[in-house]
């Protein structure tokens, strides 16, 4: 009996608090609607960029409070120290966005990507995974992002039915102070042992970059990491959109590719954002916490002569 009273108890606490709703790496539409207006909770708009939308939408139409910034141009990414683009930025700075965002330690973060593409989610799951390395745990992505919180119409009006506001939202700044996870960065060393310790490598680009045919813009050869294995980002969601595969349907993939759900294995892609949605995927959906990402990716390993590249088919 003292058992059971604890039991209700301690349900009637979370519900008291306010935890009882609470999230874990992917929320759905009904969760965001549920937790409208509720204090220590930002929605971070994040739709701009590789999404091709701006501010512009969000100034339209938006999650009522969400605050937005810009995924390109807001500071969350820059040149490492030597020289290679997308990555990290300087942990100072990132407390300073963050904190000016309106959110602290203890806010529960929730960022809202477009979601018409597996590319837009990685806009997602790329400033996600920059909120763990910073050491802040509290942070959710939204199934399907923006447009899966849009796609509930009525039928005559063709209006949308969730609740959305225009106009910004300023927020007032807080103090942010982050916890840095260096054990979370995979380097271009880290990626030299893994191939000497036979530690799986996950190319996240698209097959025909890992085959040697095209490459990033800014890649200086084609090919990819010798010894790595293909899992192309927009196999990840379903139809190449803006809804995770399920887990199960994950499962079954990583088996047909040959790839682990436990044990060491460090994702990469061009710059860390394709490479997000792998680690993502393999770290906090299928609960793989020896999953790494290599942020310098092949921007920083082509560049480097010294090492090998494995161009499978050579077109030119």
């Amino acid at each position: 009996m003292t058992r059971i009273l604890g039991i209700v108890l301690t349900g009637l606490l979370l519900l008291a608090t306010g935890h009882a709703n609470a999230a874990g790496p992917l929320i759905d539409t009904e969760w965001v609607k549920s937790n409208l207006g509720k204090p220590g909770i930002v929605f971070l708009d994040v739709r701009g960029g590789l999404a091709n939308k701006s501010q512009k939408d969000y100034l339209e139409a938006h999650i009522p409070g969400a605050v937005y910034t810009d995924y390109l141009k807001g500071g969350w990414r820059g040149k490492d120290a030597g020289g290679t683009p997308g990555q990290l930025a300087p942990i100072d700075k990132l407390e300073k966005l963050i904190g000016d965002l309106g959110i602290d330690n203890d806010t529960h973060v929730v960022v809202i990507p477009n979601g018409g593409t597996a590319l837009d989610m990685g806009t997602g799951t790329r400033i996600y995974w920059t909120f763990k390395v910073l050491g802040h745990d509290n942070v959710s992505l939204l199934n399907g992002g923006m447009m899966d919180y849009l796609s509930a119409v009525d039928e005559k009006t063709k209006k949308p039915l969730n609740p959305l506001e225009s106009g910004e939202n300023k927020p007032q700044a807080k103090t942010f102070k982050a916890t840095f996870r260096p054990e979370m960065l995979a380097s271009k060393a880290d990626i030299i042992e893994a191939q000497k310790s036979n530690i799986t490598l996950i190319d996240n680009r698209p097959y025909d970059q890992f085959l040697g045919l095209n490459k990033h813009d800014k890649a200086k050869r084609m090919g990819t990491i010798p010894g790595a294995v293909s899992l192309p980002e927009n196999w990840l969601t379903l139809g190449g959109g803006g809804k995770f595969r399920p887990t199960s349907s994950l499962a079954k993939l990583y088996s047909t590719q040959k790839i682990a759900t436990t044990g060491k294995q460090i994702s990469f892609c061009n710059t860390g954002h394709w490479a997000s949605l792998g680690w993502f995927v393999s770290h906090e959906l299928m609960g793989n916490k020896d999953a790494l990402m290599y942020d310098g990716s092949m921007l920083e390993w082509s560049a480097d002569n010294s090492l090998p590249i494995d161009q499978k088919i050579n077109a030119e």
